[in-house]
């Protein structure tokens, strides 16, 4: 089975999950570490309103930064791609989408 291999050996991603798939995973996590940036830029637009193009660059700029900062770092694209293949073999194993999975655990309390 080819979700077993070991960590020296390469697991072969199709093209749709290394530039898309893990590519989504990548946008979550980091909007998730640059929350701060994304509520103030946020909050920004919702105060400008049309003018949210001129006012908000700094908070823009701001947001831009921490996120492709991100983007460009292989230790994060890694631990992204280790989080996708992991959810990848659990629903190979279950049966059950992550999102399925994650939304059924609240109700069992």
């Amino acid at each position: 089975m080819e979700m077993e291999a070991t960590n020296t050996e390469e697991v072969h991603l199709r093209h749709v999950e290394k530039d898309v798939l893990i590519p989504k995973v990548m946008r979550e996590k980091a909007r998730e570490r640059c929350v701060d940036k994304v509520e103030a830029f946020t909050a920004c637009c919702k105060e400008s309103g049309f003018f949210m193009v001129f006012k908000c660059r700094e908070e823009n700029a701001a947001l831009k930064e921490c996120l492709t900062r991100y983007y460009q770092d292989p230790a994060f694209f890694e631990e992204c791609k280790q989080e996708y293949l992991q959810e990848k073999l659990e629903y190979e194993t279950t049966g059950i989408p992550s999102k399925n999975r994650k939304q059924r655990l609240p109700t069992s309390m």
